[in-house]
């Protein structure tokens, strides 16, 4: 079995200092009590300061952040970075892209810099077209992924009174930034990627979650920017989860007891332990971080991959899986350590 890319290096950006609950729930008006019994999420960073309403980073000043770190674990410099992909449901904004502007801070010019417009799933699409730009002929690349959620959400005291469809947005997410570094070659954190799997499922399905973006055309907005049918995805997610487990093992050529470890779909910590017994994984260790970091968006599965990539030793293979609830997109990949 071969792998047409190797991950090389990891790395990872995150705002400010943690927003533990109770700091949290002075901020909106909730029990810290209720957070953790809601989604079981400990703490989150925000690129913006609940008290002063300072901005703490930009999406593209925290992916370049991760991005160096990933190239200079990788050992590699920036003259060597044939293409540049990032993934975001969030851009700092429409135009320029933020993928150009994370490459200016990098100081990369004169190459291809790709912008994923996608939501939890973003990261692994990334890095399939990653992979494909390796198998043409670049020799190193580097996949991004991250999203600074709070400037859809008014994190003003008061949310208590919102309705829960839209509340749950304000103990679920945080900001981050996550980065990998695609080689033709194994080096570095020497990680095969094995197989990729990507498919969109919500033929004829109304979306899990809808993030609006309002122009002057619009007229004055109605609603929340973010809103979520969390029912619908506690029902979805993790068969959803399981369907990509069994198929991304199918194009990797693995069985479930080939697995050494599961890095699962990460929308909060109680939605995780649902996610794990739904994939039935006995004795396969659980690599996740969502419980520190909140649900950063694409940033989370390279959060995940930091943790491995200091973990797994020769010969474990590991299983990455992503489900995305807009409009029902589920990714995996598998991954193995030379």
């Amino acid at each position: 079995m071969t792998a047409t890319a190797f991950i090389a290096g990891t790395g990872t950006a995150l705002p400010g200092e943690p927003v533990d609950n109770a700091t949290l729930g002075r901020a909106l008006g909730l029990s810290a009590e209720w957070i953790d019994l809601f989604v079981g999420t400990r703490s989150r960073h925000f690129a913006r300061d609940l008290d002063s309403g300072e901005t703490l980073g930009t999406l593209a000043s925290l992916c370049a952040r991760a991005a160096a770190e990933a190239l200079e674990r990788a050992g590699l410099d920036p003259a060597d970075v044939d293409f540049l992909l990032l993934a975001t449901a969030t851009p700092d904004q429409l135009l320029p892209t933020t993928a150009t502007q994370v490459a200016d801070l990098l100081g990369l010019g004169h190459l291809p810099a790709y912008q994923v417009q996608a939501g939890c799933s973003g990261a692994l699409q990334a890095m399939e077209l990653g992979r494909a730009l390796i198998a043409a002929g670049a020799f190193a690349g580097l996949v991004i992924g991250g999203d600074v959620t709070h400037r859809h959400l008014d994190l003003r005291p008061g949310a208590a009174r919102r309705p829960a469809g839209e509340l749950v947005n304000y103990v679920l997410f945080g900001d981050g930034a996550g980065a990998a570094v695609l080689t033709a070659r194994p080096c570095g954190d020497r990680l095969a990627v094995r197989g990729v799997l990507h498919r969109f499922t919500g033929l004829g399905r109304p979306p899990g979650q809808v993030v609006h973006w309002y122009g002057p055309g619009d007229g004055a907005p109605e609603g929340p920017a973010v809103s979520e049918d969390y029912k619908a995805i506690e029902e979805y997610v993790p068969d959803m989860a399981a369907e990509a487990m069994w198929e991304t093992l199918d194009v990797a050529g693995w069985q479930p007891a080939d697995l050494d470890y599961v890095l699962p779909p990460q929308l909060s910590r109680h939605m995780t332990r649902r996610i794990l017994d739904r994939l039935e994984l006995p004795g396969v260790r659980e690599i996740s971080c969502v419980t520190d970091t909140g649900n950063t968006g694409n940033a989370l599965p390279f959060h995940q991959l930091d943790r491995l990539a200091a973990t797994a030793r020769p010969g474990e293979r590991a299983l990455v899986l992503a489900v995305e609830s807009s409009k029902w997109i589920r990714t995996g990949a598998g991954l193995e350590k030379l």
